[in-house]
């Protein structure tokens, strides 16, 4: 986990770039680097940086002899990178894999530096010969990217959207701060003065494409076919390699454990490799909650069954609500159910980070979306239907689930690595028949369930467990957190404020207290920005006014067996 930040064409003074690039130092706690581009006007990268490989040789932006031509800035995981570099021959000088995408982009150019990539990453890469600059991020958007790209060829890139909130402009209006899309890269041309032009923006692979890269992976070959038997066996092939190929680190590796299946696959498959690998130092994983929540019960399950060294992180309600203010800082966004699962994370990320020495943390995020894990697929029309809904969410994910769990780990110094968005695992499982992926039994995700029913990975009351929100599992069943923020918040905000909702938050207007509440810390921070978050998250088939799953008639009968 690193912090990226780039001005093209800027005439800010040094003071005020300085002041923007440190906006983001959080992403990167172990060094940073402001630096000018020789022989162009106003062109500078700012640089915060986690050491996770070659401690020596990781600044950025990174620069080699075979390319002086060539600056990047990447944030994210080459996973492929010796793939590639014994495949094509290419003589690196770091052992730093991001240095492969100048390589690539020397052989090449932007369309195969894009495509040919097996990993998370966001980059701005400059070409000072050929006066280009290329923009790319991954599939999902594991790693965030923003920018600002005024009419007059004026760009800042960022990490995060508020390194980019200060910059002065020339325009009558404020100009966008947007998230760089997801699975895009980005081609510009650079003009004498530093400013840019836009030449092409081209989507390089979608969630059902079979990447290219998957040639360069050391996977071993497939079964063919959907017979149960062989579909099951993939699943657990690719999963163990999505989980392999992401211990590539020099620092102590921990897991994020609710107690769900998601989490606790991650858990379980992690330790075993690490104990293959021999490494010297056992899996620490984390668990959060209030007195006697579900989550700290099954987390303490996994903990015991597979033998990890277990933390559990207490938290009361008066911790978490003064927690949403900075949480909401953090996040930039106020989606609500966003909002409320985060408090948690960022809570358990920031004992990692005062109480252990783990930095790379592994986490469950995006089996839900593929898998078909939430409660409301038991409502889907069809099969078809339910995978439409699955692949919709996919691409939504940089604006829930992957940015809160970037964000409120990033905002303690740690560094995410999420294996159930690995590349060659949701091209796999997205080519399934609709009718293999669906509910089944009145069990979400039963395929994934099943596939490794027979692994001993896990408990069996774990891996047939409901599926519980993060939100909701950490706090106790007789009062959720959803219970604890509304009444909290119910003295907050009176029904006049309600009432008036509409006048004051035009876009996106709040239908709740609750959302209104977490509106206005947002507008305290951002005002003027919610155009960031396109729409609320909410489940589909229901008639449901609030996103957390408590709500939902199928998880009452549920809770209630």
């Amino acid at each position: 986990m690193c912090g990226i930040w780039a001005l093209f064409g800027s005439d800010e003074c040094l003071s005020v770039q300085c002041l923007s690039a440190m906006k983001i130092a959080h992403r990167g706690p172990d060094a940073f680097r402001f630096e000018n581009v020789n022989g162009f006007t106003n062109c500078c990268f700012g640089f915060h940086r986690l050491a996770i490989v070659d401690q020596l040789y990781g600044m950025q932006p990174i620069r080699v002899k075979k390319f002086p031509y060539l600056w990047l800035c990447y944030n994210g995981e080459i996973y492929n990178h010796r793939q590639l570099q014994d495949h094509f021959g290419f003589e690196c000088q770091t052992l730093v894999d991001g240095e492969v995408i100048l390589h690539l982009y020397g052989r090449g150019g932007a369309e195969q530096t894009a495509a040919l990539l097996d990993g998370v990453f966001a980059f701005v890469l400059l070409d000072t010969a050929n006066r280009k600059l290329l923009l790319g991020r991954d599939t999902y958007g594991v790693r965030p990217m923003f920018r600002l790209l005024t009419d007059d060829g004026f760009l800042a890139v960022c990490s995060e959207a508020k390194g980019l909130m200060d910059l002065k402009h020339s325009m009558a209006e404020p100009p966008k701060v947007e998230p760089f899309p997801p699975g895009h890269y980005e081609v510009l041309d650079l003009k004498p003065n530093g400013k840019v032009a836009t030449v092409e923006t081209v989507r390089y692979h979608s969630a059902r494409d079979q990447p290219l890269h998957t040639r360069y992976g050391a996977v071993a070959p497939l079964s063919s076919g959907f017979e149960l038997e062989a579909v099951k066996s993939n699943i657990r092939l690719l999963f163990e390699d999505a989980v392999r190929k992401r211990l590539m680190t020099e620092r102590r590796i921990g897991c994020l454990l609710s107690g769900g299946l998601d989490s606790s696959l991650v858990a379980a498959t992690l330790l075993k490799q690490i104990k293959e690998r021999k490494l010297p130092y056992p899996l620490q994983t984390f668990a959060i909650g209030m007195e006697d929540s579900p989550d700290l019960l099954a987390a303490r399950k996994v903990a015991s069954h597979i033998g990890s060294e277990h933390h559990e992180v207490i938290f009361d309600a008066k911790e978490g609500i003064q927690a949403l203010d900075e949480v909401i800082f953090t996040l930039e966004t106020y989606d609500i159910t966003t909002v409320r699962a985060s408090v948690g994370m960022y809570l358990v990320s920031q004992y990692i980070r005062k109480n252990t020495d783990s930095v790379v943390i592994f986490s469950g995020e995006g089996s839900d979306e593929l898998t078909q894990g939430y409660i409301y697929f038991h409502k889907a029309p069809s099969a078809e239907a339910a995978a439409e809904e699955s692949e919709r969410l996919l691409k939504e994910l940089y604006l829930f689930d992957v940015l809160r769990a970037d964000r409120t780990t990033a905002a303690h110094g740690l560094e995410l690595r999420v294996p159930f968005l690995d590349h060659r695992f949701t091209a796999y499982y997205l080519s399934l028949p609709p009718e293999l992926r669906s509910p089944k039994n009145g069990i979400e995700k039963h395929l994934l369930r099943e596939a490794f029913e027979d692994s001993n990975l896990l408990p069996k009351e774990i891996l047939w467990r409901p599926k519980e929100a993060f939100s909701d599992g950490l706090t106790s069943v007789k009062k959720s957190w959803f219970s604890i923020l509304q009444e909290h918040i119910d003295d907050q905000v009176s029904d006049s404020l309600l009432e008036g909702a509409a006048k004051k938050f035009p876009f996106n207007t709040p239908k709740t207290k609750e959302g209104y509440y977490y509106r206005q810390i947002f507008e305290k921070h951002y005002p003027g920005r919610a155009d960031w978050l396109t729409h609320y998250w909410m489940p589909k088939w229901t008639d449901a006014t609030d996103p957390s799953a408590r709500t939902l008639t199928h998880y009452k009968s549920v809770a209630d067996q």
